[in-house]
């Protein structure tokens, strides 16, 4: 680390008159320091327009100095106690260390291996404190409350709080991470897990941004519309400087500055370090998010530096300590806070003669108390207070702290801190002598958790200041005041009734029939949030533009070109419908922000996101998943299903698995629907369900582009299709005739209709057809009633639905769906006992062609699902076998083509 040279503004060889530079640089220092920094800035504005207009190549620059963004002169003061809070935070400190340790200690017998994090809310405390004491609203009755993304890692801190608020038992911190028994606490933040505390779940690392900037839109949008007040909320999101590699972190930001969301503040927790090391060892983060942010539109607020540099910047009149802050990388910055005083002396200072120079009168220990801002609670004070008067723009902070801070040599600096968690006798003293921990030598080896008495200055403080913004955080509402009915069946006839003869429309117009008539009710039509990402006209949607408006804060300062139409492309400034264009990560988020709004708002809202099946769970797979964990509540449709729906679109756009994806979800109800009067019964139960009864369940509903006649609703089927399965089309009565029970959904079902037919004219078979909406329905169920069974030994045994439908019904069974054998698999453990079952499914990847060719391809086609009527009923010794060859011929199917699973 050798010194630099004192020319700090470029190389003295290429200025061609180095007096003349002098004195610009001079002069404009001589008007910031007479007329401030905003002459200074306006006089470089005006220089820089005169030289675009000379047509001078300008240099470009998306960064500023190493420095704080706020000069000490203008930062605001901090009016609470700080003696009061530094004692407080010491305390969480300490507590979030103990839960940590304590549940790593007191169970060896089971390897001590519940893990935890102790150095992330060992970085974040003053931040959080800050925020806790002096910023964060709850709900109350004149505020909507703030919304709270926390840095998953760091929930151990939170609990430490919560603990001294009262709000949690020293049992439940004894049971950190241990949940069977129902007396623990959620390793992170988990809405399922703690309904009634954690809001959102941010510890998908990613996620928690990306959500945040379309929950802050959200707000925008209920206010805009006039359904709530949310003009003083804020929405806060902690990240990780390591996070933000993350493509989610960043992905968004560009919505966010375009919409001006000033609602909105970013806090990135710059301790330079990953889980395994530096974030940018050989660069500096910092300034790579600054130029991210800055150049998307952000207002960048940087907090670098503590109080104690102030002096020491004051004093750096030739800008060499500027020099070197900025000239050091990340990675020696990590080494210096692993280190000492005198390693920062030799290694930061020592980097120039004149550095040495302003540090030669303090101690090593006064150098290592030079802290880095993100621990100085009057600079992280006077960051937050800029950024939620910023109007116009959203904002950042980009806070630097030390990754576990506090901890000495367990972890403070190290790449190991991440990982720390099993701290020794001698670590956890010189954690309580860091901190003043009042607890006495005698007591520290058994590391107890330390609560001041009530009657404290420190905890009448702590519960003064959060009474003054409303109450406690975090809180979660888990059910909204407000009260819906749901219109009844009749309402949707446009849908459940049969289509006119000659008339053909796909389960597609009879989901946008049903969200019509839905958005005529006084009541709930207010409610829906309709989600597009680019693809209205593909669903048959763009009716909805003149409707209801596309919601743009700007509204519409264009004539659009398709004016003279009647479905013209309208946008409003309280449209209804959110347009997310190519972007389904944000068409999740938004669905997300409504499906919770119930909670987060105290409004219902009913989102409809409909897209391109492939693109939903494969593609945002874990904005589902962290959907669930919120308890969310709405509807997403994935449009043009299947494997052979979508025949144009090839090996990657051909959907035959999000079914298997959606029943991994808990709280994910699914259903494959053939026809309108399907779709009109399972959307009208689910708004029950969600609006009305406010169940914590979402749905899955794959939609159809095939035009077919509709069959219309058969009265006393509602339940059944519920339940995922009903008989459709009952086969003949016919005397000694063999006979076999088929199964479909969606689209393939058509095929089973057409087999039935074959079955009879062509092989004096008879065939009874069931729709099947959802095997994922039925396979629920049927796990349940095994378990009941497992447990009742003794007890009257239950009937799976499964079996209950097919017992009194003769035959074989064959299933045939347009995803893959997996999905009707599922139920093969509740068929009625000794009944053979045959599954057809499209394994394999997708393939473009014309619908009738894929399904010969994937074999699931009629002429397939009468051959495995064929095969199973020879099986049965119910026909020859000879019969299975024969179709076989009949049908021209090829018996050496490559299995479909794997061409």
């Amino acid at each position: 680390m050798s010194a630099q040279p004192d020319n700090l503004f470029g190389s003295a060889a290429n200025d061609a008159d180095a007096q003349e530079t002098r004195e610009w640089i001079d002069a404009l220092s001589a008007v910031i320091a007479s007329e401030g920094r905003e002459r200074g800035h306006f006089l470089i504005e005006q220089l820089l327009e005169q030289a675009r207009q000379e047509g001078i190549d300008l240099p470009f620059s998306a960064t500023t100095g190493y420095v704080n963004t706020i000069e000490p002169g203008d930062e605001e003061r901090c009016p609470g106690n700080l003696e009061i809070e530094e004692r407080l935070r010491a305390y969480m400190r300490w507590n979030a260390m103990a839960m940590v340790v304590k549940a790593n200690r007191l169970h060896p017998a089971d390897g001590g291996d519940l893990g935890g994090h102790i150095s992330s809310f060992a970085s974040l405390a003053t931040m959080f404190g800050a925020g806790f004491n002096h910023f964060w609203h709850a709900e109350s009755e004149g505020h909507g409350g703030d919304c709270l993304y926390i840095q998953g890692h760091s929930s151990p801190g939170i609990y430490a709080r919560a603990f001294l608020e009262g709000r949690l038992t020293e049992e439940q911190l004894l049971n950190f991470r241990q949940e069977v028994d129902g007396k623990g606490l959620s390793s992170y933040p988990h809405p399922k897990l703690m309904p009634e505390f954690w809001q959102f779940p941010t510890v998908s690392m990613g996620l928690g941004p990306l959500m945040a900037i379309y929950q802050a839109r959200f707000l925008k949008y209920l206010h805009a519309r006039g359904i709530a007040n949310t003009e003083n909320r804020k929405v806060w999101v902690f990240c990780g400087d390591g996070e933000m590699d993350e493509v989610e972190s960043l992905g968004a930001i560009g919505v966010a500055a375009r919409e001006k969301l000033d609602n909105l503040i970013f806090i990135v927790n710059c301790n330079l370090q990953r889980l395994d090391g530096p974030v940018r060892g050989n660069g500096k983060i910092i300034q790579e998010l600054e130029g991210e942010f800055r150049g998307a539109g952000w207002n960048v607020i940087k907090l670098i530096w503590g109080s104690y540099w102030d002096p020491l910047l004051a004093r750096d009149k030739e800008g060499i300590l500027r020099k070197i802050m900025m000239d050091t990388l990340d990675g020696d910055y990590q080494a210096m806070k692993a280190n000492d005083g005198a390693f920062v002396r030799k290694n930061f200072f020592g980097r120039h003669p004149k550095a040495l120079e302003m540090v030669a009168k303090m101690s090593d220990d006064d150098i290592w108390r030079l802290q880095r801002g993100g621990h100085d609670p009057q600079k992280v004070y006077a960051a937050y207070h800029k950024a939620v008067n910023t109007k116009g723009q959203p904002t950042v902070m980009l806070i630097k702290t030390v990754k576990g801070f506090g901890m000495g040599k367990a972890g403070e600096g190290k790449n190991i801190a991440h990982q720390a968690k099993k701290l020794g006798d001698d670590d956890v003293r010189a954690f309580r002598d860091r901190f003043n921990i009042p607890i006495p030598d005698d007591k520290l080896a058994d590391i107890p958790f330390y609560k001041p008495e009530e009657h404290t200055p420190e905890m009448q403080y702590l519960h003064e200041r959060r009474k003054a913004l409303g109450g406690y955080l975090p809180h979660r509402r888990v059910k909204a005041d407000e009260q819906f009915t749901v219109p009844g069946l009749d309402a949707f006839k446009s849908v459940t009734d049969p289509t006119a003869e000659g008339r053909e429309i796909s389960t597609t117009q009879a989901y946008v029939r049903f969200l019509t008539a839905l958005l005529r009710d006084k009541e709930l039509g207010p409610r829906v949030v309709p989600i597009l990402v680019d693809e209205a006209r593909t669903f048959g949607m763009e009716g909805l533009f003149r409707q209801i408006g596309i919601y743009n804060p700007a509204g519409q300062n264009y004539t659009p070109q398709d004016r003279d139409q009647v479905s013209y492309y309208k946008e409003e400034v309280n449209g209804q419908i959110l347009q997310e264009g190519i972007n389904e990560a944000g068409g999740m988020a938004s669905w997300v922000a409504a499906a919770t709004s119930y909670s987060t708002n105290n409004r219902i809202m009913i989102p409809f996101y409909i897209y391109y099946s492939m693109f939903g769970l494969q593609r945002v797979g874990d904005l589902c998943w962290a959907a669930g964990d919120m308890q969310a509540r709405g509807f997403l449709l994935g449009g043009t299903s299947g494997r052979t729906t979508l025949n144009g679109e090839g090996l990657q756009h051909e959907d035959g698995h999000s079914h298997i994806m959606a029943g991994t979800i808990p709280n994910c109800v699914s259903y494959d629907p053939t026809f309108a009067h399907e779709v009109a019964v399972i959307m009208q139960h689910g708004l029950k369900r969600m609006v009305e009864k406010q169940e914590n369940v979402f749905y899955y509903i794959t939609l159809l582009n095939e035009n077919y006649a509709m069959p219309g609703l058969t009265a006393g089927t509602e339940e059944q299709i519920v339940k995922g399965m009903y008989m459709c089309k009952q086969g003949p009565a016919m005397a000694k005739a063999p006979r076999v029970q088929l199964l479909g959904s969606g689209t393939i079902l058509r095929e089973s209709i057409a087999a039935q037919e074959m079955l009879e004219k062509e092989w004096g078979i008879a065939a009874d057809v069931w729709s099947c909406p959802s095997f994922n329905e039925l396979t629920r169920e049927g796990q349940d009633a095994e378990r009941y069974n497992l447990l009742h030994p003794e007890g009257k045994p239950r009937l799976p639905f499964v079996a209950q439908q097919l017992e009194k019904h003769s035959g074989p069974v064959v299933a045939s769906t347009d995803y893959m054998k997996a999905y009707a698999e599922q139920i093969r453990p509740f068929m009625p006992k000794g009944r053979t079952y045959k599954v057809l499914g499209t394994d394999g990847f997708g393939r473009s062609d014309f619908r009738s060719r894929l399904r010969e391809h994937f074999e699931v086609n009629r002429h397939y699902i009468v051959l495995a009527a064929l095969k199973s009923l020879s099986e049965d010794g119910t026909v020859p076998v000879a019969k299975v060859s024969e179709a076989i011929k009949k049908y021209g199917i090829k018996t050496d083509k490559i299995n479909p699973l794997y061409a």
